[in-house]
C-alpha cells in the first residue's frame, strides 16, 4: 500500500467530512471511493480503518461507512484539529484550545517547577533565549518550531502524562496560528519576557512565578485571537480572510 496515497485519500475524505460535504448520517460505500479516488481496495480500508479510529465514520452492515456526528469526533487527534482549522470551523477549534491552555499550561508550568528535571529547565531557557533573538529577527517559522517545543516541554515537565498528551492538539494550533497570518511579524517583547521567566522559574524551582508568567503567556494569547470567535458574524471577513490563506497551504 502506498503511505503517500493513503495520506491524500485521508486527507481528502477528512476534509470533506470536517466541512459538511459529507454531513453526519452519510452512507459511503467503499467501492464507490474506489472509483472516486482511483485507488486500491486495500488502500480504502486503511483509510476507512484510520476514520473510524479517529471516531469520524462506523460500519454499517451491508451499507458501508456511515459519518459520524462531531460530537463523537477524537478532538484531541492531529488531523482533525488540522483539518477543523483548515476547512471552515477555524474559530471554534481556536477558542476550545485556547480555553484548554488557559486552563491547562498555567498549572502545569506550576508543577514544572517542582518536578521537572534539571535538564529541562536548561532546555527551557536555551529556548526562551533563542525565541527572543528570532522573534525581533521576524523569523516565525523557526520561532514556532521552538515555540511547539517549549510548550511541549512544560506539560511533559509538570510530572502528569495527562498533560504530557496535550502536546499534539497545543502544538497544532500554535503552528495553525502562524500558517493562519494571526501572529505578528514580531512576537510581543513582553510575551518573550515571559517564556524567559517561565524558563527561569522552572530552573529556579519557584512554582508561583511560574505559574505567574505562564498566565500572562495564555492571556495575551486570548486577547490576541479572541476576536476570530468573539461575534462571529461581526468578524465574518476576518474570518473568511483567514479561512482563505488556510486554504492555500
Amino acid at each position: 500500500m502506498s503511505t503517500s496515497l493513503h495520506t491524500q485519500v485521508l486527507d481528502a475524505l477528512g476534509r470533506k467530512i470536517v466541512s459538511g460535504q459529507l454531513p453526519p448520517g452519510t452512507v459511503v460505500r467503499a467501492e464507490n471511493l474506489v472509483d472516486d479516488f482511483s485507488v486500491s481496495r486495500g488502500v480504502i480500508r486503511e483509510v476507512i480503518r484510520s476514520l473510524q479510529l479517529l471516531g469520524m465514520t462506523e460500519s454499517v452492515k451491508s451499507l458501508g461507512v456511515r459519518v459520524r456526528p462531531k460530537s463523537q469526533w477524537n478532538p484531541y487527534a492531529r488531523e482533525i484539529i488540522r483539518w477543523r482549522l483548515y476547512e471552515g470551523d477555524l474559530g471554534a477549534q481556536l477558542r476550545s484550545i485556547t480555553e484548554l491552555r488557559s486552563v491547562v499550561e498555567p498549572a502545569a508550568a506550576e508543577l514544572s517547577a517542582r518536578h521537572a528535571p534539571v535538564e529541562i529547565g536548561e532546555r527551557l531557557m536555551e529556548l526562551a533565549s533563542q525565541m527572543r533573538t528570532l522573534g525581533r529577527s521576524g523569523d516565525l517559522d523557526l520561532f514556532e518550531k521552538l515555540d511547539i517545543e517549549f510548550h511541549a516541554l512544560i506539560l511533559a515537565g509538570s510530572g502528569n502524562e495527562m498533560f504530557a498528551h496535550l502536546d499534539v492538539p497545543i502544538g497544532e494550533i500554535l503552528r495553525g496560528r502562524v500558517d493562519a497570518g494571526l501572529m505578528p511579524a514580531h512576537p510581543h517583547e513582553d510575551a518573550m519576557q515571559w517564556h524567559v521567566d517561565v524558563a527561569d522559574a522552572v530552573q529556579g524551582r519557584r512554582p508561583e512565578e511560574a505559574r505567574a508568567a505562564m498566565t500572562k503567556i495564555v492571556v495575551q494569547t486570548v486577547s490576541e485571537i479572541s476576536s476570530i470567535w468573539d461575534g462571529a458574524e461581526r468578524q465574518a471577513p476576518q474570518l473568511d480572510a483567514v479561512q482563505s490563506r488556510l486554504a492555500g497551504l
